[in-house]
């Protein structure tokens, strides 16, 4: 995949509701785009939306971003050939990831202290994704994570490689990459107009942003 490649500097713009807007995305240069088929979402976005996901195949790694979900949903997403990975990013225990029947996936943790971050060592993949903590949400709050204690861990974790959300923006990436040091990063309402519509210009500010970090 696009997004876990050699080097660090990879970006995943997530919470994609429109052809155009991953369209725009893929012409910035983003590595990969999450869709998120969690209905709690303002980002949500509908099955019939598979139609034109597919053809973005070839051109950008596809995440298809769940929370809890049921079996039905999990089977139909990765039964349909539109996705490259899934992203679990509720509660799933590491069993119920391992046991999905999901060959590529990627476990999101709610970073709130040192005992959830080391959540992470539980689940089976290398590929971990790490949100800022939110009583309210399970994610896109806009809440900055804590990139100290997020990179303290990294340094001594580099056998996973980490995804960093939560809060970025194309005016503190590259201090969050500077700090934290995470293989990718992962930005969805600080390159909006309005939750699920994509600027262009943040979203091209963000990329030059990310490839000055590194």
């Amino acid at each position: 995949m696009r997004l876990f490649g050699p080097g660090a500097g990879h970006v995943k713009i997530c919470g994609i509701t429109r052809e155009d807007d991953a369209l725009d995305c893929v012409e910035a240069g983003t590595d990969a785009l999450g869709f998120n088929f969690f209905p709690g979402s303002s980002r949500h976005i509908p099955l019939e939306s598979l139609e034109w996901i597919r053809g973005l195949n070839g051109l950008v790694d596809r995440v298809a971003v769940v929370v809890n979900p049921e079996p039905e949903l999990l089977d139909t997403l990765w039964r349909s050939g539109c996705f490259e990975m899934i992203q679990f990013h509720g509660d799933e225990s590491p069993t119920q990831c391992a046991m999905s029947g999901v060959t590529n996936w990627m476990k999101a943790i709610r970073v709130r202290d040192d005992e959830s971050l080391a959540e992470a060592n539980r689940f089976s993949t290398p590929h971990i994704l790490l949100d800022s903590w939110s009583p309210a949400a399970y994610g896109g709050t806009g809440k900055i994570a804590d990139w100290k204690m997020i990179g303290a861990f990294v340094a001594e974790h580099p056998e996973h490689r980490f995804v960093l959300a939560g809060g970025l923006n194309p005016d503190n990436v590259a201090e969050a990459i500077r700090i934290a040091r995470p293989a990718a990063v992962d930005v969805a309402g600080g390159v909006e107009e309005s939750p699920g519509k994509k600027d262009p210009a943040k979203v091209r500010a963000f990329l030059q942003a990310v490839r000055a970090a590194i």
